[in-house]
């Protein structure tokens, strides 16, 4: 894909998708990820919804096997639509972390 025609593609996105993008762009020129933390010795290290113990691909697993976003504020009332909104842009940009994690956690 080109410059150009990724830019034709950003421009058509909605100001949501926008928004997402230039977060997603932001935080990946830096290892800080809003709303997401990875601290040692809590949640095995796996990259987190900010200060809860609640794993992203936990919620990216729940969201594949069906559930809503609603259904997940629901079940985690601790958390926030931005928070789930973080959570999606991370796994995002980072699938193969993501992807690793939930296989690690079927196994065990």
């Amino acid at each position: 894909m080109t410059l150009q025609e990724l830019e034709q593609q950003l421009l058509a996105l909605s100001p949501d998708e926008k928004v997402q993008i230039i977060q997603l762009l932001a935080q990946s020129l830096g290892s800080n990820w809003q709303g997401i933390e990875k601290t040692p010795r809590v949640c095995g290290g796996e990259a987190r919804i900010a200060k809860t113990r609640i794993p992203v691909w936990v919620l990216l697993e729940a969201r594949h096997l069906g559930y809503s976003d609603a259904d997940l504020l629901i079940s985690y009332p601790s958390i926030t639509a931005k928070d789930l909104a973080n959570a999606w842009v991370y796994a995002k940009a980072h699938p193969d972390e993501i992807e690793l994690a939930i296989e690690r956690n079927e196994v065990a």
